[in-house]
This record gives structure tokens, sequence and C-alpha cells, in this order.
């Protein structure tokens, strides 16, 4: 750009202007086309422009935009029944984003304890590395002490210990403790699926101490990791879990869910949202869903990420630049041994979109849809960018 943007300057923005999308792939204004496995930052699961969600939407647009949540949006009744009975939860909240899931989940945390058990519990336990947004309460969450730079002082209620110590979690419990806020994996903090053994180890602690498990599902839920939640993968039933991104394959929602028990703690002026559940993003919801049951995409996504992973693992063996390739459905890292900023650059250059996950791990999001032979284009460039930087020691023999 030539004149000076009249946006904040929050995001250090790639130099591509992307404007079309359709499947797995985006072109730019300049007619460039790109394999995308980010995903908007696993936002469009269902592939770009999937067609049943525009036209459920453009139907949608011809009816009726918005109302308000002071009366019955009967669609949102049917998303809310329909996200229910995938997530195998009782009760939903929606909203716009994750940050607002999150903070909806803290709140019904808090208010769960003070207004139905009588009791001043209002603490949560979050762990290092993990990533739950960019509000106040969320960010103070956050165990990342990059996100909270220059917005102190951060609100009280919040302790964050060391992740995989089950006994770091027992020792900061105490008698204002209502719940441990845990991701199944964490994305934003390097592709770390937590191990199952210590996950079914938080869930029980929390049963035995008699304080909620909230699991934050932003990035993990609507199929990515090979199951609709991440969640159900581990065998593990939260009092209440979040959800956003892929939820309405690029609508801007949000969803809070949780057990029927804590409908007491929510009721009529204790939390609202203006924008979220309105019959446009109900209809997108509606129509994720829908998709994504006809296509069976959570197995989809559990079978094409194991390709991923064994392609990428075996292409890369033995390279002294990659640590480890590890993830959870079609969410996977490779970390390396040093920061992979300029990679980035470079895929963009030979047509592959993908993120880092931390300065030093390469992140991999396709599409729910993606195919083997774009599995293939993909592991191909990224292996290539590896092995060019620093080849391994078997290809120069």
């Amino acid at each position: 750009m030539t004149e000076e943007s009249a946006l904040f300057q929050t995001y250090a923005r790639y130099p591509l202007a992307l404007t079309k999308g359709e499947g797995s792939w985006l072109w730019d204004d300049k007619g460039n086309k790109y394999l995308d496995f980010m995903s908007g930052l696993a936002v469009t699961n269902l592939g770009h422009a999937p067609k049943k969600v525009a036209d459920k939407l453009k139907e949608q647009i011809d009816t009726l935009w918005h109302t308000s949540n002071l009366f019955v949006v009967p669609k949102q009744e049917e998303a809310a029944k329909k996200l229910a009975e995938v997530a195998q939860a009782d009760a939903v909240f929606f909203c716009n984003s994750g940050a607002e899931s999150n903070e909806a989940a803290i709140k019904l945390a808090r208010r769960y304890f003070q207004k139905v058990k009588g009791e001043e519990r209002y603490e949560i336990i979050t762990l290092g590395k993990s990533f739950h947004g960019r509000t106040l309460a969320t960010l103070t969450a956050t165990g990342q002490d990059k996100v909270k730079e220059g917005f102190l002082p951060l609100p009280a209620g919040f302790v964050t210990v060391p992740p995989h110590d089950l006994k770091a979690i027992e020792d900061a419990i105490t008698d204002r403790t209502a719940a441990v806020m845990i991701e199944m994996v964490q994305a934003e903090g390097g592709v770390y699926p937590l191990d199952e053994t210590y996950a079914r180890g938080i869930e029980q602690l929390c049963r035995d101490k008699g304080i909620l498990l909230i699991v934050d599902e932003v990035q993990t839920g609507m199929g990515r990791t090979g199951a609709w939640f991440a969640h159900h993968r581990y065998g593990i039933k939260p009092d209440i879990f979040t959800v956003a991104k892929g939820i309405a394959s690029g609508f801007p929602a949000g969803a809070m869910l949780g057990r029927a028990y804590l409908k007491e703690a929510f009721t009529a002026g204790s939390h609202a949202t203006t924008f979220g559940g309105t019959p446009l993003a109900s209809s997108a919801i509606l129509a994720t869903i829908e998709t994504m049951q006809e296509d069976k995409l959570p197995e989809r996504a559990a079978e094409i990420g194991e390709l991923l992973m064994d392609q990428l693992r075996r292409r890369l063996k033995g390279n002294p630049f990659v640590k480890s390739v590890r993830g959870l459905g079609l969410l996977v890292g490779i970390e390396c041994a040093e920061p992979i900023g300029e990679l980035v650059l470079e895929g963009q250059k030979r047509g592959l979109l993908f993120v880092p996950a931390g300065p030093n791990v390469i992140r991999l999001l396709p599409n729910l849809y993606v195919t083997e032979d774009e599995v293939e284009q993909a592991v191909s460039i990224v292996a290539s960018l590896i092995e060019e930087k620093v080849p391994t020691p078997s290809a120069q023999a």
C-alpha cells in the first residue's frame, strides 16, 4: 500500500491481499494461487465458500438478519439443539468469538459458586503455554506473558501453573478456586496435545475437590482434532466447554456449552449478547453442523490427519532441524530447532500458506475436506523448505 492505512496496526501482516477462495485454495489480487493450510486459523473447516452454508446464508439474508435476544429466535433454538446434540452438552450460550465464549465460561463458573452454591469461589487455574483470548480476563487467564505486556493492572482471580504437573494444580487449589481451565491441545502455545493420563487426572482432581472443569475448544472443536470436540477423544466430560472458529465456517460466531446443573447460575439478566445467535449466525451454524454430519467430517479429519503426520514423519525423519512432529487430527505442529518465520514467507512464494505456533513451530491447519493429493503437495513443499535449510544426512549420502 502506498497511502497510510486508517487501521490500528495491531497485525504484522503478510504482504498478500487474498481476494477469492474455493475449497482448499485461495487467490490473491494478482491472480496467484495458494494451497491453504491455515484455514483462517482453523476457521474455514469446510474449505472456502462451502455451498450449503452459502445457500443457507443467502436464503436467510432475504428473510431476517437481526432482531434481539429479547425475543424468541427460532433458528437459534434449532442451532442450540443441534449443537448440544453433537457436542453432548445440555445448554448453550451463543456469542460472537472465542474470547467471548471463554469470558462466558469464566463468568458462569464464578456465578455458579457464588449464586447457586453460596461459596465465595472465583479463582480459575490455567496452564502455562495456554491461550484463551485477548480480553482483559482471557489474556490474564492465558499462560503466556507476551500477550499481557502493557495491559496492567490485570484482573484478579487467575492462577497459572506449569503444564503436565498435576501436583502443581492440586497445590494451587484453595477455598477460592472455582475451576481449572485447560485446552486439550495447546495450539497457540506450540501444538502440544495434553497427555491422556494427565488430562484424566485433572478431571478426577476437579471431581474430588468439588470444582468445575472448563475446556477451551475454540480452536480444537468442530471436528478439527478428529472428533466433534477434542475432549471426546480423551474420554473426559467437562462441566463447561467453549467453541468458536470453525462453528460457522467463517461467519463470526462462538458458543459456551455446559451441563444441566449450571442452568440455574445463568438466569435472566445475568449475561447477555447483542449479536450472538442472530438468524444469520444460526443459519451458518446449522448448515455447518449438518454438512459435517452428512459427510462425517470429524472421522475424516482423524484419518487424513494421520496421513499428514505419517507423511511428514517419513519425509523429515533424521533431519536435525526437526525436533518433533505432533498433533491431533488436522491440527499438526512441526517443532524446529530454530525460528521458522522465513520458512513461512518462502512457503507463500511457493504457493503454500501456513502459520507459526510460537517462534519455532510450523502449524498446519488444512480444511476437513483436504484431499490426499493436497496433503502430498503440502508435505512436499514443507519438506523441501526444511531440507533446503538443513539437509537430511541420509539425503546427502
